[in-house]
């Protein structure tokens, strides 16, 4: 095996040493999506056109949200480590058995939706953007019905994501989003230029496409191999379909609450909704580098902890994580809060970027900031949840926390606007 294999296919040993690989590389994702979010600011402005992409971005993503992260943060990780764990042979053939068969279903399970939702895109686009009319409609339902292939990469490279993260190899993991915003990038800085905003989402696509292709080759050396299988009766599968309903319930407050916001902006002036994900992805990036890396690198030995019925290691890996979390998120969400204005004027000052978008950019990102560190914690308290196999709880707390965010938006959008 050579320097570069090993590198690629190393296992991380602790929780602390997975979680700064996944925030050094969350770190340089999220840079560059800065750098995307510049490029996109300053190439259109906080303007119809921005509008219409991040509109478009919302039913993929709500289908990649609930069938792919629903089946497998709740179900496929601690399923198949539990098959790992057994550590013999008739282990390791259940354990890729299982790979094969989710992948197979569910990449069959979201061709099949994805062309339903794309033939019905018109009718949902009038209930999702109710602000949208006209051209600008027109060119959101294109965009959101070529995005549709973004969530069958994506589906395919969770399922790999989730063997990697299994046998605790971090960091190809964590490069998958590092190139899925070079495609993103690639799409703003080479074909706009030829195509305008149909390339921002053939770049999404691009970017898609190399989350997966960038995966692949770390599992097949963990010892996958693709069958075609098709059995929705094996126990593993069956177990993971149990998890997935509730989880995928869970998951839909928290779209629900993204829809009312694109729905509420969609109602407000030109680049409302544009500004809103601008912010928001500025807030995202301390809760990406920092929170949610513990997050994801704490699941795998929460799980295996919960799997060995061994509470003492579990309550001790819960408490430490949490620990870690707010050391980093609460001095994060006070330099945030002091350095809004420069923050946003260096990474979205330029272009079309005019000083009005700025203003507005600054003033909804400082009330971003006020729950940072308890989204940071909402992150890993889901995933201690499901570790222990309840997908139950996030949902009622997600069901309510949804209904008080879309309830308080819609206030507050007619009285501080």
């Amino acid at each position: 095996m050579t320097f570069f294999e090993k590198i690629l296919n190393s296992e991380s040993k602790t929780i602390t040493s997975a979680a700064i690989i996944i925030g050094a590389s969350s770190f340089i994702s999220r840079i560059l999506g800065l750098l995307r979010d510049r490029i996109l600011a300053g190439t259109f402005g906080a303007g119809n056109e921005l509008d219409i992409y991040w509109a478009a971005f919302r039913i993929p993503d709500l289908v990649y949200n609930l069938m792919v992260i629903g089946a497998l943060s709740a179900g496929f990780i601690p399923v198949f480590t539990s098959y790992l764990a057994k550590n013999d042979e008739s282990g390791k053939r259940e354990m890729w058995y299982l790979a094969n068969g989710v992948l197979n279903l569910l990449i069959v399970a979201l061709i099949v939706i994805c062309g339903i939702l794309a033939i019905f895109t018109p009718w949902l686009m009038k209930f999702i953007t109710p602000g949208f009319s006209g051209e600008k409609m027109a060119m959101t339902i294109n965009l959101t019905r070529l995005m549709f292939l973004s969530p069958i990469f994506l589906g395919a490279s969770a399922v790999f994501g989730g063997i990697l993260q299994s046998y605790k190899r971090f960091f190809v993991f964590s490069l998958s989003p590092i190139i899925y915003n070079l495609g993103i990038i690639f799409g703003a800085m080479f074909l706009v230029k030829h195509s305008g905003l149909y390339g921002l989402a053939w770049g999404v696509i691009l970017g898609a496409a190399g989350h997966m292709l960038i995966q692949i080759p770390s599992a097949v050396a963990c010892g996958y191999s693709w069958r075609m299988v098709f059995d929705l009766t094996h126990e593993g599968i069956k177990k993971i379909s149990r998890l997935m309903v509730p989880r995928t319930l869970s998951l839909a407050t928290g779209q629900i609450s993204r829809l009312g916001m694109t729905a509420i902006a969609s109602t407000l002036g030109a680049g409302s909704l544009a500004i809103f994900n601008l912010a928001d992805n500025l807030r995202s990036f301390p809760l990406g580098v920092a929170g949610l890396s513990f997050a994801v690198a704490a699941f795998p030995t929460l799980a295996e902890a919960a799997a060995r019925k061994d509470w003492r290691e579990f309550v001790k890996n819960f408490s430490g994580t949490t620990r870690q979390i707010l050391f980093f998120m609460i001095p994060a969400s006070v330099w945030l809060v002091v350095l809004r204005a420069q923050l946003v004027r260096i990474v979205l000052g330029t272009g079309k970027f005019d000083w009005q978008d700025t203003i507005l950019t600054i003033e909804t990102l400082q009330y971003f900031c006020i729950g940072l560190a308890a989204s940071a914690l909402v992150y890993f308290l889901i995933r201690a949840f499901f570790a222990l196999e309840d997908t139950k709880t996030p949902f009622f707390i997600g069901l309510v926390t949804a209904l008080c965010e879309i309830g308080f938006a819609y206030f507050l959008s007619k009285t501080l606007s």
